[in-house]
């Protein structure tokens, strides 16, 4: 099955931001594109909306004026539906409601003919039952575009319960020849991106709950030193916290209230107090041209050691060794089956994040993982009341002699990015094992959907295949609560690979 021929009319039905955004894209691909919005005079605004969008990418030139006018002249608002009787193609982004979904949906079939392709562009509604509604729900997909349309690739082509193989495929061709990046996925809560980012969110917000960091060190420390775009905080201010939290309450809901998707207290006050974030001007975070910005927990200048002794392999954290001798720091190597650490100066031990606390044994300051350590330009460290300040004031210099910023923590479990990342590994694995997608589609979709420096399973890779079990397995000790289970597609990653090494996880 092919992508649509150019010269097939698409129409969109719902003229907001989304779908202004998909009809510019479907216009600019070749089509003639017809617009209708159920609000007298809006399909016409949206055209011309449209138009000055494309007269600004003339002025940038990514676009020649005689394509600008060309495309003008293929872009016509509807007045009714049944000027949509002509399209094979009819993609919805109206209200988030499956009752006015549905209605639409049965009004269309009454107008289409029997080869048209309808779409849907939920992003948290289920297409199984939008597409239920249907007598022939052989032909209903999902096309979830991202905000915004015409700049961001990625498009998941969702398969309902009952969509046809050829529907699925013919939407998913369609989407690459308009110069999109499909990944093909099933009907699941939150599909693929919304599914497997909920940790990122809620990982962040859970440490800030717990008192272990307030939002802007948690924010640097994603950023500076996982490799994130942006931090939790400062990109749901941006997403809005109305908006990021619906999503989170719809994929909860969805998943029967499953405690690995509950949604965050914190963040419910919030919405509930009216700071929604930048549209609001207070989030998070305030906004405004008085507005005063908020730095990050930097700690003072520590103790620079002398040396280090390392006991184990410090697995994920291997590269910090280089670094440390690269500092002009004596590093000295002991084999050891008691652990992976560095050992200080003075006697207290420094460790990869690793789901444990610092409370339950002697002296120790855990560091958080890096995306690369090398490049990392911020390092978290997470001590205890029974740390020493010696050890705290060693383990910060030496870090800070690697050229790093440090931001000390609460005693937290796991830290920041290293239960992040653990849990979206969890997630991944979960999903491909569940027939949601697949681990390329997975990976290609969390680079392109929510700019994440690596996929899961990128990650998965790099760090080893027993790591996120271990460290959710560590978790899962400290807080029972369910939150934190691995997955049995991870149980069943990690052990299927030490056995093969004649050991457990």
């Amino acid at each position: 099955m092919t992508a649509l021929d150019l010269s097939s009319p698409v129409a969109v039905v719902g003229t907001g931001t989304m779908g202004q955004g998909i009809a510019q894209v479907a216009l600019v691909a070749g089509h003639s594109v017809r617009l209708y919005d159920s609000v007298a005079g809006q399909a016409a605004r949206a055209a011309d909306a449209i138009v000055a969008r494309l007269d600004r990418l003339v002025a940038k030139d990514r676009l020649t004026a005689a394509e600008r006018d060309a495309a003008r002249e293929r872009l016509l608002p509807a007045a009714h539906l049944s000027d949509l009787a002509d399209c094979t193609l009819v993609v919805e982004a109206v209200l988030e409601r499956l009752d006015v979904k549905q209605e639409l949906f049965r009004q269309l079939e009454d107008v289409v003919g029997e080869d048209c392709l309808l779409a849907t562009n939920t992003s948290s509604l289920s297409v199984t039952a939008i597409g239920g509604a249907l007598r022939n729900p052989g032909r209903f997909v999902g096309l979830h575009f991202f905000n915004p349309a015409p700049l961001l690739p990625l498009v998941e082509v969702v398969s309902g319960y009952a969509s046809d193989v050829t529907s699925a495929t013919r939407a998913y061709e369609t989407a690459r020849a308009w110069g999109k990046t499909p990944v093909a996925c099933a009907d699941t809560p939150g599909f693929i991106v919304n599914r497997i980012a909920r940790p990122f969110y809620a990982e962040a917000f859970a440490v800030h709950e717990a008192q272990g960091a307030d939002p802007a060190t948690i924010d640097a420390v994603l950023r500076e030193c996982g490799g994130f775009r942006m931090g939790a905080f400062e990109l749901t201010d941006l997403i809005g916290q109305d908006v990021n939290e619906s999503v989170t309450h719809s994929v909860w809901t969805s998943f029967f209230q499953d405690v690995r998707f509950t949604p965050s207290l914190a963040q419910r006050r919030l919405v509930e107090s009216g700071r929604l974030g930048r549209k609001s001007g207070q989030g998070w975070y305030a906004y405004g041209d008085d507005a005063e910005p908020v730095e990050p927990h930097t700690a003072e200048p520590g103790r620079r050691p002398a040396h280090v002794v390392v006991e184990g392999d410090l697995g994920p954290a291997a590269d910090l060794l280089a670094l440390i001798r690269e500092a002009g720091i004596q590093v000295r190597e002991e084999d050891e089956d008691q652990g992976s650490r560095l050992v200080l100066p003075g006697g207290g031990h420094l460790a990869l994040a690793d789901g444990q606390t610092s409370v339950e044994f002697r002296d120790v300051v855990y560091f958080d993982l890096a995306l690369d350590y090398r490049r990392a330009t911020r390092i978290a460290l997470s001590a205890s009341q029974d740390t020493s300040p010696r050890t705290l004031a060693e383990a910060t210099g030496l870090f800070q002699a690697l050229g790093k910023d440090v931001s000390v923590i609460g005693d937290v479990p796991g830290m920041i990015v290293a239960r992040t990342v653990a849990r979206i590994v969890d997630l991944a694995h979960d999903a491909v094992a569940k027939g949601v997608a697949t681990e390329e589609d997975i990976d290609t979709a969390m680079r392109l959907g929510v700019n994440y420096p690596l996929g899961p399973f990128e990650w998965s890779r790099r760090l080893g295949r027993n790591w996120a079990y271990a460290l959710l397995d560590d978790l899962h000790l400290r807080d029972p609560s369910g939150r934190y289970t691995p997955s049995l597609a991870l149980y069943r990653h990690a052990y299927a690979t030490d056995k093969r090494e004649g050991g457990t996880p």
